[in-house]
C-alpha cells in the first residue's frame, strides 16, 4: 500500500522543507489543493519547484480546478511539468463547487463540466502530438505519449464516466472506507464494461494531523475556514479528520482492504514535524 501526503496549503514558505523530509521517508507522493479565492499557492508553480529539489517522490494536484485554466495553457504547462519530474507528475483534475473561484476569473460555474470535458478531448489530443484548432501543436512533449497520468476528483456518476473515458484513474475524498469501496467497484465495472485495459488506478484521501494540541486545532481551523462553504458540514469534515497514529493505520488499511492502491493523508498544519510523526504511523 503506497502513502501520500497532502501538503498543508497555509505557509507556501514550509514546503520545501516538507518535500525534503517526504522524500527522506516512506511516502510516495506529494499533492496540492488549487484554489484562486483563497491563500493557498498555485499548485503547478509549487509542484515545479518541489520537483526541482526531488528525485524519487511523485508530485500531484489534488485537485486542479481545470475549468478555470485556459486549455492551451494548461496542455503546456502540464507537459512541462511532466518533463521536468522525469515523469513523476500526475495531474488531478475536477471541477470545484465554489462559485468565487469561477467568478474571479470570468468562466460560467454553471459550464463548468461541460468545459472540463471539452478541455480533457483537447489535452489528450494536444499531448498526441495533434495541433491545438488550426493553429499548431503546442510543446513539448510529455514523457509519455497521451500525456502524464490523470486522476479525476469527485464521487458521482460523472467522475465515474470521466475516469473510464479520458483518466487512468480515481482520486476519491470525503466517503467513509466502506462508501468509497462502493465507488471503487462502480469504476472498475464502468471501466471493464468501456473495454478498457487493465484497471483503473484508486486513490483514497482522507485528512490528518499528527502532534500537540496546537497543532491539531491550527489543523481543525484550517480545515473549517477551507470548507466554510458547507456551513455545518465544516465541523463535520474537522471532527473525522485522523489525529493519532492508531486511527491513520486504522483508515490507511481500511482503505486498502476496499481497493486503494495510494491513500493521500491530506495535512492542515504547517508543522513539519507532522511528515516524520506520520511517518512513523504508517504501515
Amino acid at each position: 500500500m503506497k502513502v501520500g501526503l497532502g501538503l498543508p496549503p497555509g505557509d507556501p514558505v514550509s514546503l520545501l522543507g516538507w518535500a525534503r523530509r517526504a522524500e527522506a521517508g516512506p511516502f510516495s507522493t506529494l499533492g496540492l489543493l488549487d484554489r484562486i479565492m483563497y491563500g493557498n499557492p498555485e499548485p503547478m508553480v509549487t509542484l515545479a519547484a518541489i520537483a526541482g529539489i526531488t528525485s524519487r517522490i511523485r508530485v500531484q494536484t489534488e485537485v486542479l480546478i481545470a475549468p478555470l485554466r485556459a486549455t492551451a495553457l494548461l496542455a503546456k504547462q502540464a507537459a512541462t511539468l511532466d518533463r521536468v519530474s522525469a515523469g513523476r507528475f500526475t495531474l488531478g483534475v475536477g471541477v470545484g463547487a465554489r462559485e468565487d473561484d469561477y467568478r474571479a476569473v470570468g468562466v460560467d460555474v454553471h459550464s463548468r463540466g461541460r468545459r472540463l470535458d471539452e478541455q480533457m478531448a483537447a489535452l489528450r489530443h494536444l499531448w498526441e502530438g495533434g495541433p491545438y484548432e488550426d493553429i499548431g501543436p503546442i510543446g513539448p512533449a510529455p514523457v509519455r505519449r497521451g500525456g502524464p497520468e490523470v486522476l479525476f476528483g469527485g464521487f458521482v456518476p460523472a467522475t465515474v464516466e470521466r475516469v473510464v473515458r479520458w483518466g487512468d484513474g480515481l482520486l476519491g475524498a470525503h466517503l467513509p472506507p466502506e462508501r468509497m469501496g462502493r465507488f471503487f467497484g462502480s469504476v472498475e465495472a464502468s471501466w471493464h464494461a468501456a473495454g478498457r485495459a487493465g484497471r483503473p488506478r484508486l486513490v483514497a484521501q482522507a485528512n490528518a494531523a499528527l502532534g500537540p494540541e496546537p497543532v491539531l486545532d491550527e489543523a481543525r481551523r484550517s480545515i473549517g475556514d477551507y470548507y466554510g462553504f458547507l456551513g455545518d458540514g465544516a465541523s463535520k469534515v474537522a471532527e473525522e479528520m485522523l489525529t493519532t497514529p492508531e486511527a491513520i493505520r486504522r483508515a490507511v488499511a481500511a482503505y486498502g482492504d476496499v481497493g486503494a492502491d495510494e491513500v493521500m493523508l491530506y495535512c492542515w498544519s504547517p508543522d513539519v514535524d507532522q511528515v516524520d510523526r506520520i511517518a512513523d504511523a504508517v504501515p
